[in-house]
This record gives C-alpha cells, structure tokens and sequence, in this order.
C-alpha cells in the first residue's frame, strides 16, 4: 500500500475528526441556551482544572489538589445527572467519532506509548487492496466460468515459442492453478508466478 493512497485516508479522518468536533461545539451551544446551569458547571470545571494544574506545577498544598479533584468528580456527576434528568444521554457532551478507539486519528497509543494502526485503518487499507485485486468478483470469475474457448487452438512455433497451441496451454495452466489451491495448505507445495509483458493476457478470461 503506497503513501498517497495512506495519506488520503488520514486526510479523511481529520476531516471526519473535524466535523465530530464542530458537531459537538453546536450542541453544547444549543444545550447552553436550552438549560443554561450546563454552561454553568462547565465554567466551573474549567476553573478547578486551571487552578489544579497550576497547584500541580507550583508544587503547592496536596491537601488543596485533592479537594480540587474531588470538586471537579462532583461536578461532572452534577453534569451526568442533569443531562439524564432532561431526557439527554450521558455521552451527549461528547464528541461522536465514527471509530470511538482511535477516536477518528487512525492510530492508537499504547500503555507503553508506543502507537499502533487501529483496526478501522487497517480495514480500510485492507478494502482498498480487496477492490484492487477484483477478489470481489469470485462469484462470477472462478474455475466454474472459465472458457478455455477464447484461446485459439492453432500451433504457431515461431509465434509462441512452444509446440502446443495457446488453448492446450492455458487449460494446462488451468489445471497447475486447480493443483495449486487444492494444496495450498502443503506448506511444502511451491508457490504460483504469472510473469510476462504488459498486453500478454496474464489476466482472467470469462
């Protein structure tokens, strides 16, 4: 999977990022002027959080940071029931990313904060190739709707360099594909290579 194709869709989660944020901001405004008491306890959580920040980094009174810490769990309890009381969910105040793991960025910070692909990524990376490879088309391109009748039964050495015609050749390659799936567990079974010039029908034909 190449870099531009990786960068479009990280393009496309901010973007979606973006929007469930935006989203957000228009419904805390809307729940503002509906029951003006969130804008309230919002306010007054900002302020223990700033001055809880600003105790940590001054290295100031614990026993006041605790007390800060227990506010603020008050508050957004005051919050949660407050937003059930007027029939809203408790996770109304906030953002509604499409994949709430990654929370729309594509990656994930571990424990030992190391970052990792999230699985939304890696499927949509996985989509892609699947699209590309036509595997999607198994239902109508397959052994069953091979027709060996489009190649030509005609001998010609000089042309093809071999003493069979190009039908015997690719049933003959039917059948090395036929033996190859049916292996394809034998991990001691050889691999398959189509190789050949762009324009020498390496592709399927129905």
């Amino acid at each position: 999977m190449n870099n531009e194709i990786l960068n479009s869709l990280l393009k496309e989660y901010e973007q979606k990022r973006t929007s469930a944020e935006l989203d957000l901001i228009k419904r805390k405004e809307l729940l503002y002027k509906l029951i003006p008491e969130f804008q309230k306890i919002d306010d007054e959580l900002n302020k223990c959080a700033f001055s809880t920040a600003k105790n940590l980094l001054n290295d100031n009174n614990t026993e006041y940071v605790l007390e800060l810490k227990q506010k603020i769990a008050e508050l957004k309890n005051k919050k949660e029931h407050l937003l059930i009381d007027n029939g809203y969910n408790i996770f109304y105040l906030t953002p509604f990313y499409e994949c709430q793991k990654c929370k729309d960025t594509g990656y994930i910070k571990l424990n030992n904060n190391k970052t990792v692909m999230c699985n939304c990524l890696k499927q949509k990376l996985l989509d892609i190739s699947f699209n590309k490879s036509n595997i999607s088309n198994l239902h109508k391109e397959n052994f069953d709707t091979f027709n060996e009748n489009v190649f030509s039964n005609e001998v010609d050495i000089a042309k093809y360099k071999q003493n069979i015609s190009p039908k015997r050749n690719i049933i003959n390659i039917k059948n090395k594909c036929i033996e190859f799936v049916e292996n394809f567990e034998n991990k001691d079974y050889k691999n398959l290579l189509f190789t050949g010039n762009t324009g020498l029908r390496k592709n399927f034909y129905v």
